[in-house]
């Protein structure tokens, strides 16, 4: 999966996509992440890695960062083309 777009849970920190640069122990680190603070139109995040959300308008999708790592991760899943298009058209959330 390195270099690839995926989607990753992490034990407290939530859920991010980005592209995996490296892998070890527990640990990721991610270029170009972005945090899915909330979502709508998706049952799962496996939904979300395979199809994007329905529901772009309801999403609440902050600004991506450079790089992150992310500790306690729980899962990493995937992302196909269709997915990633779904992400990158959900404008930016700020308060």
């Amino acid at each position: 999966m390195k270099n690839k777009s995926v989607l990753v849970r992490a034990d407290r920190a939530g859920i991010f996509v980005g592209i995996l640069v490296s892998r070890k122990e527990g640990e990721v680190v991610l270029k170009n992440a972005r945090r899915l603070w909330y979502w709508e139109g998706a049952a799962s995040i496996s939904q979300i890695a395979i199809d994007g959300v329905s529901k772009p308008e309801n999403c609440k999708f902050p600004e991506s960062v450079s790089e992150i790592l992310i500790r306690e991760v729980i899962e990493i899943i995937p992302m196909t083309e269709k997915a990633i298009k779904s992400i990158k058209s959900i404008p930016i959330w700020k308060k």
